[in-house]
């Protein structure tokens, strides 16, 4: 079975000359190479991979308990205006 972890995917990207050079100069600095500082680079541009259960943290997550109110008849109810 293939998993995310074994996928990998080879690109070419064009970049100004200065781009190149600022990418030169933190690998250096960083002792890594051009290719690992892109990819730190793109993994702060995503959004961080959600794991499961990772919602229960979520400041919404419980924002109904203790209502008493039938959320399905609620949102029947918000579903009716749009109609309006």
């Amino acid at each position: 079975m293939i998993t995310h972890d074994d996928i990998t995917m080879r690109t070419i990207v064009d970049l100004p000359k200065d781009q190149i050079e600022a990418l030169d100069r933190v690998s250096k600095a960083r002792g890594v190479s051009r290719a690992a500082v892109m990819r730190e680079a793109v993994a702060s541009y995503l959004p961080a991979p959600q794991k499961k259960g990772r919602f229960k943290n979520h400041p919404a997550f419980g924002s109904w308990k203790g209502k008493k109110v039938d959320s399905v008849e609620y949102i029947r109810k918000l579903r009716k205006e749009w109609d309006r």
